[in-house]
């Protein structure tokens, strides 16, 4: 399996509802370093699993409406926990919905999978990984 990934960052300020959260419920801050990794079995006739300024413009797109937001206000999002994980499925939808449309320079069916990886410090990170036609009815 071949890879290529790509890297951005947000900042975000959020809040989370229930228990578990503890002082996270509270309004804060976060910044995410954000890496994007596409899977293809093999190579194009040109050598590369993707175009890799086509794949961090996609991603820089996707991340440019949340830096600098408090996700709470984002309709979107209204009601729901912007956790982690949540964010990771988040972006991958939006970065699958542009490779279905080959806007990664390769046909999107030649690629395997995405994986969206958050890391929120050094110690913690979460990550989510599929097909990028098993989010096409997502939305």
């Amino acid at each position: 399996m071949f890879a290529v990934e790509v890297r951005d960052h947000i900042m975000i300020a959020h809040s989370f509802r229930g228990a578990m959260f503890g002082p996270a419920q509270a309004m804060h801050g976060a910044t995410f370093v954000v890496d994007a990794a596409f899977f293809a079995r093999t190579l194009d006739e040109n050598g590369v699993v993707i175009d890799i300024g086509r794949a961090h413009e996609a991603l820089k797109s996707i991340l440019a409406p949340l830096n600098y937001r408090n996700l709470d206000e984002v309709e979107a999002f209204r009601g729901l926990n912007t956790t982690t994980e949540f964010l990771t499925r988040h972006i991958h939808e939006k970065l699958s919905a542009i490779a279905r449309t080959d806007g990664l320079g390769r046909a999107g069916v030649d690629l395997d999978r995405i994986r969206v990886t958050l890391s929120e410090s050094h110690v913690a990170r979460a990550w989510y990984e599929a097909g990028i036609f098993d989010d096409a009815d997502a939305g």
